[in-house]
């Protein structure tokens, strides 16, 4: 339910900034608002605007299709609903935390989109069912290939520094969301291992 909950207000929110630059310089993130003004929430609410529809589609497609389990997952564990909910929009915080303190001075740096807290859903996901079958662009990749070439990739590409997107903020949000699973339920490391020595494919 929270998942779509997210969803929702996530693709308002966007499409309401689309046509309104005054909200989307107030949400965006801005490190010198939250270093001078102290408008601290802005470390959440630029998870909640995107650049353009194909942005905001990409993200909230991921989220619908892993978040789903993951919050299941996270309510038969805990047996509470906030977890689910407190684990996205930490992982907004968390994901941006490194691009924020690195540019913590920089007037010229923006930062949107829910790409990283989307992450941590997805490798959250990689944790609890490794040989699942995901689709990239169509085509069916086992997610903990997938999930290989994603950190690989944004490795490189944040090295690189030769696109607009927040790759660091990518690899946060991963590692959030597999060391949240693990603080959750311990026993999910040796799920994984378990799984991993064990191939599936689709499971």
């Amino acid at each position: 339910m929270f998942t779509l909950i997210l969803i929702a207000i996530t693709a308002l929110v966007s499409w309401l900034a689309f046509s309104n630059r005054k909200l989307s310089d107030r949400l965006i993130l801005w490190p010198p608002a939250i270093d001078r003004h102290k408008q601290y929430d802005r470390l959440v609410t630029y998870g909640f605007l995107h650049a353009d529809f194909s942005h905001l589609l990409f993200n909230m497609i991921t989220l619908f299709f892993f978040g789903r389990t993951i919050e299941r997952i996270m309510l038969q564990l805990t047996g509470h609903w906030w977890v689910y909910p407190a684990f996205y929009l930490a992982a907004l915080v968390i994901s941006i935390l490194p691009s924020y303190l690195k540019n913590q001075k920089n007037p010229n740096y923006l930062s949107l989109g829910a790409s990283g807290a989307v992450s941590a859903v997805l490798f959250a996901f990689v944790l609890v069912s490794p040989w699942s079958l995901i689709f990239v662009f169509f085509i069916p990749a086992p997610a903990i290939l997938y999930a290989v070439f994603y950190v690989g990739y944004s490795i490189w590409m944040d090295k690189k520094g030769s696109d607009n997107v927040n790759h660091s903020a990518h690899l946060a949000g991963a590692a959030f969301g597999v060391m949240f699973m693990l603080f959750m339920s311990p026993d999910l490391l040796q799920h994984f291992m378990t799984n991993l020595m064990n191939p599936s494919f689709g499971r």
